[in-house]
């Protein structure tokens, strides 16, 4: 998604302010303790494009596996972000997080994603084409 973010600054320079939160992951205690002195926190979301559009101060995502699920922590940011003005999205791959984006950019609100559609086989023609 980044590298999608950094060929499309050329077209959005806002893009160059996206950036990811490193607050994931599991660390040696000793860096989780350092990390935490130094204003890491639990559940942050992990991206974030500080661009304001449409209501919304900011965009912030946090990335989740088709399986994953949102901790406590997280969703207590997401709604605390969400109270604050922000627009705050969970997606599971990098095409959504790219949707998201780009929605928010355009300043354009995301609903719920759709179903992908199955294209119809195609049928044999059968009538004659003029020319």
């Amino acid at each position: 998604m980044f590298r999608w973010a950094e060929f499309a600054a050329a077209r959005r320079p806002e893009l160059r302010l996206l950036h990811a939160i490193p607050n994931g992951g599991h660390r040696h205690k000793a860096v989780a303790a350092r990390m935490k002195a130094e204003g890491v926190r639990r559940g942050v979301p992990d991206i974030c494009l500080p661009v304001a559009r449409g209501p919304h101060h900011g965009l912030y995502i946090e990335m989740k596996t088709r399986r994953g699920r949102t901790s406590a922590d997280q969703e207590r940011w997401i709604a605390a972000l969400r109270a604050q003005g922000y627009r705050a999205e969970v997606c599971r791959d990098w095409s959504e997080a790219r949707e998201a984006i780009e929605q928010h950019l355009n300043g354009g609100e995301r609903g719920p994603r759709p179903f992908r559609k199955i294209p119809a086989p195609r049928e044999a023609c059968t009538h004659e084409h003029s020319q």
